[in-house]
């Protein structure tokens, strides 16, 4: 799978604001971080929209366009649950301290 830098950099820093503006935090695990950003930086660039790596899809194309899963996702934005576990909350047993990337 190739990315481009500027897809892989957009999702880091929309990541970033999106922790910091919902008080979330990244996995204290940075690969499982690593992985998500890259699925979303890939999703963006084949299908123009950033759409939640961590599901099977029939039909990627159209459920990008439906906007559901499109991170943010539906249930992230309303009740802050991350399939993905790219932005947990701070009781999270999985949660780091961290917003930011190195």
């Amino acid at each position: 799978m190739t990315v481009s830098y500027h897809n892989i950099h957009a999702m880091k820093t929309f990541a970033e604001n999106y922790a910091k503006a919902t008080n979330t935090f990244f996995s204290i695990q940075p690969e499982i971080t690593d992985a998500v950003i890259l699925g979303l930086a890939f999703h963006k660039e084949t299908l123009g929209m950033p759409l939640c790596p961590c599901r099977f899809y029939e039909d990627k194309e159209d459920e990008s366009n439906l906007a559901y899963w499109n991170c943010p996702c539906v249930p992230m934005r309303e009740r802050k649950e991350c399939h993905c576990m790219l932005f947990l909350s701070e009781e999270s047993d999985f949660a780091s301290k961290k917003q930011k990337f190195s």
